[in-house]
Protein backbone atom coordinates (compact mmCIF):
# COMPACT_ATOMS: atom_id res chain seq x y z
CA UNK A 1 0.00 0.00 0.00
CA UNK A 2 1.05 3.38 -0.92
CA UNK A 3 1.03 5.77 1.98
CA UNK A 4 1.96 9.52 1.33
CA UNK A 5 2.80 11.42 4.73
CA UNK A 6 4.84 14.56 6.03
CA UNK A 7 8.39 13.28 6.34
CA UNK A 8 9.86 13.57 9.66
CA UNK A 9 13.84 13.24 10.52
CA UNK A 10 13.50 9.77 11.51
CA UNK A 11 13.02 9.50 7.79
CA UNK A 12 16.55 11.43 6.60
CA UNK A 13 18.54 8.56 5.58
CA UNK A 14 15.96 7.29 3.35
CA UNK A 15 15.54 10.69 1.58
CA UNK A 16 19.01 11.29 1.32
CA UNK A 17 19.75 7.73 -0.24
CA UNK A 18 16.62 8.17 -2.50
CA UNK A 19 17.40 11.13 -3.97
CA UNK A 20 21.61 9.88 -4.40
CA UNK A 21 19.42 6.09 -6.16
CA UNK A 22 17.24 9.05 -8.06
CA UNK A 23 19.95 11.43 -9.38
CA UNK A 24 22.97 9.94 -9.93
CA UNK A 25 22.21 8.96 -13.39
CA UNK A 26 22.39 12.70 -14.26
CA UNK A 27 25.58 13.80 -12.72
CA UNK A 28 27.21 12.57 -15.99
CA UNK A 29 24.98 15.09 -18.58
CA UNK A 30 25.16 17.43 -16.16
CA UNK A 31 28.90 17.42 -14.98
CA UNK A 32 28.09 17.71 -11.78
CA UNK A 33 25.68 17.05 -8.98
CA UNK A 34 22.23 18.40 -9.92
CA UNK A 35 20.74 20.44 -7.40
CA UNK A 36 18.52 17.69 -5.31
CA UNK A 37 21.51 15.56 -4.62
CA UNK A 38 23.01 18.54 -2.29
CA UNK A 39 20.02 19.74 -1.24
CA UNK A 40 19.77 20.68 2.94
CA UNK A 41 17.09 17.79 3.40
CA UNK A 42 17.36 17.83 7.31
CA UNK A 43 15.62 21.99 7.01
CA UNK A 44 12.82 20.89 4.40
CA UNK A 45 11.81 18.11 6.96
CA UNK A 46 11.95 20.88 9.51
CA UNK A 47 10.18 23.51 7.46
CA UNK A 48 7.53 21.01 6.81
CA UNK A 49 7.57 21.11 3.00
CA UNK A 50 9.00 17.39 2.17
CA UNK A 51 6.72 14.78 2.26
CA UNK A 52 7.59 10.66 0.98
CA UNK A 53 5.75 8.14 -0.40
CA UNK A 54 5.88 4.94 1.63
CA UNK A 55 5.79 1.32 0.22
CA UNK A 56 5.63 -1.58 2.59
CA UNK A 57 6.67 0.67 5.60
CA UNK A 58 9.20 2.11 3.60
CA UNK A 59 10.25 5.23 1.70
CA UNK A 60 10.26 4.93 -2.05
CA UNK A 61 10.26 8.27 -2.98
CA UNK A 62 9.85 11.84 -2.05
CA UNK A 63 8.48 15.45 -2.88
CA UNK A 64 9.30 18.92 -1.83
CA UNK A 65 6.89 21.93 -2.52
CA UNK A 66 6.32 25.33 -0.56
CA UNK A 67 3.86 28.40 -1.21
CA UNK A 68 5.37 31.55 -3.54
CA UNK A 69 2.93 34.25 -3.69
CA UNK A 70 0.37 33.17 -5.72
CA UNK A 71 2.04 29.48 -6.94
CA UNK A 72 3.07 26.33 -5.07
CA UNK A 73 6.72 25.30 -6.12
CA UNK A 74 6.88 22.09 -6.66
CA UNK A 75 10.75 22.39 -5.90
CA UNK A 76 11.88 18.14 -6.00
CA UNK A 77 10.52 15.14 -6.85
CA UNK A 78 11.90 11.88 -7.01
CA UNK A 79 11.55 8.07 -6.95
CA UNK A 80 14.05 5.19 -6.11
CA UNK A 81 15.06 4.12 -9.56
CA UNK A 82 13.96 0.33 -8.27
CA UNK A 83 10.49 1.17 -7.64
CA UNK A 84 10.46 3.88 -10.70
CA UNK A 85 7.28 3.10 -13.69
CA UNK A 86 4.60 1.59 -10.32
CA UNK A 87 3.42 5.04 -10.35
CA UNK A 88 4.81 6.74 -7.56
CA UNK A 89 5.83 9.65 -8.97
CA UNK A 90 2.54 10.49 -10.45
CA UNK A 91 0.96 9.85 -7.33
CA UNK A 92 3.32 12.67 -5.29
CA UNK A 93 2.80 15.06 -8.80
CA UNK A 94 -1.19 14.58 -7.73
CA UNK A 95 -0.53 14.92 -4.24
CA UNK A 96 1.14 18.51 -4.42
CA UNK A 97 -1.62 19.67 -7.41
CA UNK A 98 -3.92 18.54 -4.14
CA UNK A 99 -2.18 20.34 -1.52
CA UNK A 100 -1.98 23.40 -3.96
CA UNK A 101 -5.66 23.15 -4.22
CA UNK A 102 -6.40 23.17 -0.76
CA UNK A 103 -3.77 25.83 0.11
CA UNK A 104 -5.96 28.15 -2.41
CA UNK A 105 -3.08 28.03 -5.44
CA UNK A 106 -3.89 28.65 -8.43
CA UNK A 107 -1.22 27.12 -10.34
CA UNK A 108 1.78 25.20 -9.70
CA UNK A 109 5.13 26.11 -11.25
CA UNK A 110 8.41 23.88 -11.23
CA UNK A 111 11.68 23.44 -12.91
CA UNK A 112 13.48 20.99 -14.25
CA UNK A 113 17.15 20.59 -15.45
CA UNK A 114 16.92 20.42 -19.57
CA UNK A 115 19.51 18.21 -19.40
CA UNK A 116 17.12 15.85 -17.71
CA UNK A 117 15.14 15.50 -21.09
CA UNK A 118 13.07 12.49 -19.58
CA UNK A 119 11.14 15.65 -17.72
CA UNK A 120 11.07 17.78 -20.52
CA UNK A 121 8.35 15.04 -22.18
CA UNK A 122 7.23 14.20 -18.78
CA UNK A 123 5.51 17.50 -17.47
CA UNK A 124 3.59 18.66 -20.96
CA UNK A 125 1.75 15.42 -20.59
CA UNK A 126 0.69 16.23 -17.47
CA UNK A 127 -0.59 19.08 -18.27
CA UNK A 128 2.35 21.60 -17.27
CA UNK A 129 3.14 24.02 -19.94
CA UNK A 130 7.22 25.78 -20.58
CA UNK A 131 7.19 29.31 -19.97
CA UNK A 132 10.89 30.07 -18.97
CA UNK A 133 14.31 28.96 -19.55
CA UNK A 134 17.71 30.05 -18.11
CA UNK A 135 20.91 29.57 -16.58
CA UNK A 136 20.87 29.76 -12.87
CA UNK A 137 23.68 28.97 -10.24
CA UNK A 138 25.43 26.82 -13.13
CA UNK A 139 22.36 24.74 -14.13
CA UNK A 140 20.63 25.39 -17.26
CA UNK A 141 16.50 25.42 -15.93
CA UNK A 142 13.21 24.88 -17.98
CA UNK A 143 10.58 26.20 -15.94
CA UNK A 144 6.94 24.74 -16.38
CA UNK A 145 3.31 26.14 -15.20
CA UNK A 146 -0.04 24.21 -14.79
CA UNK A 147 -3.18 26.42 -13.54
CA UNK A 148 -5.28 24.57 -11.82
CA UNK A 149 -8.95 23.99 -12.02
Amino acid sequence: MHIIRKATHTDLEQVRTCAVEAYTRYVERIGKKPAPMVADFAALIEAGTLSVIELDGQVRGFVVCYGCNDYLHLENVAVDPRFQGLGLGRQLIDYVEQQARSGGYGSIQLYTNAKMTENLGLYPRLGYEQFDRRVENGFDRVYFSKTLD
